[in-house]
């Protein structure tokens, strides 16, 4: 990913976690420790994902907390809530190959969004390593998407 950068207006925490996890080469920063209010330490797997700017046509990194499924990866389009949905997934709506770092592996992949009972049983999962984005679907009126990456040769 030399040609890619750290995603603009990231929050100072995620540009610590993705520059640890870049310098190491992944040995560092895969799984991130970490105290939400009203949760305890959790320590959650996290990957580099890597799209191209719907606009910029600029590719940029985003580090993000997953899970793992079918011997694939899933994503959770949350931003904390926020009515819009977050930068990377409107990039991968526009654009869905995508390249992804997780710990020391880097693959390609092609993005979707799950629907229906997969959507939902996913959403479950992610509940497991992130409990938080239970509180984060109560803000919003927007459906989460929950995003799979499909490895790709």
């Amino acid at each position: 990913m030399p040609d890619a950068k750290l995603a603009p207006n990231l929050p100072d925490w995620m540009l610590q976690h993705a520059n640890r996890y870049l310098s190491s080469g992944g040995t560092d920063g895969h799984m991130y420790k970490v105290s939400p209010p009203g949760y305890g330490e959790l320590t959650v797997p996290s990957l580099l994902l890597t799209t191209t700017g719907r606009k910029s046509g600029e590719k940029f990194i985003f580090p993000l907390f997953y899970g793992e499924d079918a011997g694939g990866y899933f994503i959770v389009a949350s931003k904390g809530g926020a009515p819009q949905h977050p930068g990377w997934y409107r990039n991968i709506e526009a654009n869905p190959m995508v390249e992804v770092q997780v710990g020391t592996r880097h693959l390609k992949a092609k993005a979707r969004t799950a629907t229906g009972e997969e959507r939902a049983r996913l959403w479950q999962k992610s509940l497991e390593f992130w409990p938080p984005y239970a509180d984060y679907q109560t803000k919003t009126e927007r459906e989460i998407p929950v995003v799979v990456l499909e490895p790709v040769a």
